[in-house]
């Protein structure tokens, strides 16, 4: 299989990012034309502009012969713990459900560490649905440790 090449994001990728991402949800993932239509809802070329002007935030995707088959953003944190260390958080990974395990995401992150190192990031954390047991050995066989219990709260 032929190795992903990894770039940032355009607007015009916004339509295959959302359909990747709805494609992979833990809960209620959608087959593949049911999240392409999803995908070219007016939202997600609006918060791709969002996420596009803001400078914490970096959107990338894998392409393979043209196409993009995976997706994630990096966001650096500044902060005050560890005497400033800049943490990054990893968000949105996303794999074309039929080309896991073909190496696509690992590609993405050996990118996300040379770009977190790039923009000074100390730390990069992530976080995954307690579900997905395949993505936490992923993960954890490219060296992220699992080190904290995790929370949200949807305010929408």
């Amino acid at each position: 299989m032929r190795t992903a090449v990894v770039r940032p994001a355009t607007a015009a990728d916004a339509p295959r990012i959302a359909a990747l991402i709805a494609m992979g949800h833990a809960s209620a993932p959608m087959d593949a034309e049911a999240a392409e239509a999803e995908g070219r809802h007016p939202a997600y070329a609006a918060a791709f502009a969002r996420v596009a002007a803001s400078g914490a935030n970096h959107l990338f995707v894998a392409e393979q012969a043209g196409r993009v088959v995976g997706t994630y953003q990096l966001t650096a944190l500044p902060g005050i713990a560890e005497r400033g260390r800049t943490r990054g958080k990893i968000e949105s990974v996303h794999v074309d459900p039929g080309l896991r395990g073909s190496g696509v995401g690992a590609a993405m992150m050996r990118h996300a560490v040379a770009e977190a190192r790039a923009l000074g990031i100390g730390l990069l954390e992530l976080s995954s649905s307690k579900s997905r047991k395949d993505a936490h050995r992923f993960y954890e066989r490219l060296g992220f440790a699992r080190s904290h219990e995790g929370f949200k709260m949807a305010l929408d």
